[in-house]
């Protein structure tokens, strides 16, 4: 079967849903928030995705390494077709794959990590109260002396799963979601950061054991991405119950002359 562009979101739904932990930032833009700016493409059961939501488009093809070479087809046919640059999320090995047509700029290692043992989690005591657009300027100053290379789209805080702990009147602290999808029952935690001077103190994992508080009756995996040379970040998350399940790599992709 040759690779084609699916529309299908019921076919995508089944394909991806076999590894939901895998493909969990997949699963979630198949919900209306995020699927008009998705395209799809599939061979066979293997499924590559361009979204288009960001000022450079991001690719996502994720495989068990029992079929990763499956995958690496789909995208030896794909790669003629895509945009002259791109960032990418992609399983071990497939970034070799494109290097016929791509020039890989700044790779780096990554996990995917999914709570596994909830009972760690329970024993951090959860704080902070639900951000809404209010609080979108502060939490803005937060990223930009904390995380200012996140990616934070202000639409995810409609979701109402972003939770802050404060300071007096500043947002030191926050927990939020890069993807949440009750319908296809999966959340990815993302953009959970402390403000510089107030770190050491738990703040973070107390705001992410409040989120996963919430995230609890609405989905029933909870995912992130972390970079794997992130020591203190990747031992936290360990610490509130999660582990490692995948790896993988982001890099960004320029094409040859």
């Amino acid at each position: 079967m040759a690779v084609r562009a699916e529309h299908d979101r019921a076919v995508l739904a089944d394909l991806l849903g076999r590894d939901p932990v895998l493909h969990a930032y997949q699963l979630g833009d198949l919900d209306d928030f995020f699927w008009p700016y998705t395209s799809w493409y599939r061979r066979d059961d293997q499924v590559a995705l361009l979204y288009h939501g960001v000022d450079l488009p991001t690719l996502l093809a994720f495989a068990p390494p029992p079929r990763t070479d499956d995958l690496a087809a789909l995208l030896s046919d794909l790669a003629p077709v895509l945009p002259a640059r791109l960032w990418a999320h992609l399983s071990p090995g497939l970034d070799a794959t494109l290097a016929r047509w791509y020039e890989r700029d700044d790779p780096a290692p990554h996990l995917r990590m999914a709570l596994t043992d909830p009972a760690r989690l329970a024993r951090v005591a959860p704080a902070g109260q639900v951000l809404d657009r209010t609080d979108l300027p502060a939490l803005h100053a937060l990223y930009a002396a904390a995380y200012p290379q996140n990616w934070f789209d202000p639409r995810m805080i409609d979701t109402g799963q972003y939770v802050g702990i404060r300071d007096g009147a500043e947002l030191v602290a926050v927990a939020g979601v890069h993807v949440w999808s009750p319908t296809w029952r999966v959340a990815a935690l993302g953009n959970v950061t402390t403000h510089p001077r107030l770190r050491g103190r738990g703040l973070a994992g107390a705001a992410v054991a409040a989120l996963c508080a919430r995230l609890r009756d609405s989905v029933a995996h909870v995912t992130l991405n972390v970079r794997a040379d992130n020591t203190a970040a990747v031992r936290l998350y360990q610490r509130l119950g999660f582990t490692a399940v995948a790896d993988f790599v982001e890099c960004g992709l320029r094409r040859r002359p």
